[in-house]
């Protein structure tokens, strides 16, 4: 086996230092100036850590009521969405990996061109259905397409259902189960890693989402964190002036779920992607 040289791996540590330092360092300047005054964060030149830190930032946005509820809105969309997109793609991905029938990797085929569609193309022809429906403005044009399995999930569910010997679907069918039975209580349970993975996908995806949420949403009771966070720092003066640093101290507090979701499940994500780009 090639062994490989002290010097190499050294060079190998040196650049991958390089490269986490460069980018964390955009994470790390939004929390500086989430603790400083509005006239730190335009002091020249700027200050890599405020001398004086401002924690009462993070309290004066955490005392608005407006945040807690935009925070509402977006653990509504959180929640929803992401329990609609596990029930919808594993349903979906079952049968095209666990049984035969005529027509299976044709449809799968389908579902997987589907992807090479840009969603921007979609905005229009979905805003139109949804204003026929009279929902718009509602959270229903953001939770039900969910409901209708996305392509890629099905994709990372079949592959990962795929790796799953057809010896234990056989077994539990021999003991009574049925198909939905065999599912639920079998391949459910073994699929934990890949419910997971997809789940943190789709909830740091809806936690992060502006855009849908702007075309569909304008009551500002309605607002998730995203749209809210955009409106709520203006300065008493009005116009376009905003308040960086409570700007800041926002994006910070908006940034440490998803992070600790990904440190605490990042051995089920890892075990999920892995076995899914398993070969049929």
């Amino acid at each position: 086996m090639y062994n490989t040289p002290k010097w190499m791996k050294v060079l190998q540590y040196v650049a991958l230092t390089v490269v986490a330092v460069f980018m964390f360092f955009p994470i790390y300047w939004i929390f500086c100036n989430s603790l400083k005054t509005l006239t730190g964060i335009s002091a020249f030149p700027p200050e890599l850590f405020p001398s004086n830190p401002h924690w009462e930032n993070y309290k004066e946005v955490l005392s608005k009521p407006s945040t807690l509820l935009y925070l509402r809105n977006t653990l509504i969309l959180v929640v929803f969405n992401t329990l609609g997109t596990l029930l919808s793609s594993s349903i979906v991905a079952y049968p095209l990996a666990r049984m035969r029938f005529r027509g299976r990797n044709t449809v799968f085929t389908i579902i997987i061109l589907t992807m090479m569609v840009p969603t921007a193309t979609l905005v229009v022809p979905e805003y139109l259905m949804f204003r026929v429906f009279g929902m718009l403005d509602t959270f229903w044009p953001l939770i039900l397409p969910s409901f209708f399995a996305q392509p890629y999930n099905v994709f990372l569910f079949r592959q990962f259902f795929i790796s799953i010997p057809e010896s234990i679907d056989e077994a539990a069918m021999i003991d009574g189960c049925s198909r939905w039975q065999t599912f639920w209580k079998v391949i459910v349970p073994l699929g934990k890693p890949i419910y997971i993975t997809v789940g943190i996908m789709s909830a740091s995806f809806w936690w992060n989402e502006l855009f849908m949420p702007l075309v569909f949403i304008n009551s500002d009771n309605l607002k998730p964190l995203t749209v809210g966070a955009l409106t709520s720092f203006q300065l008493a003066g009005g116009g376009n002036q905003t308040a960086w640093n409570l700007q800041m101290a926002f994006s910070m507090i908006m940034i440490l779920p998803p992070a600790i979701l990904y440190v605490c499940c990042s051995r089920y994500i890892t075990e999920g992607i892995k076995t899914s780009g398993m070969k049929d």
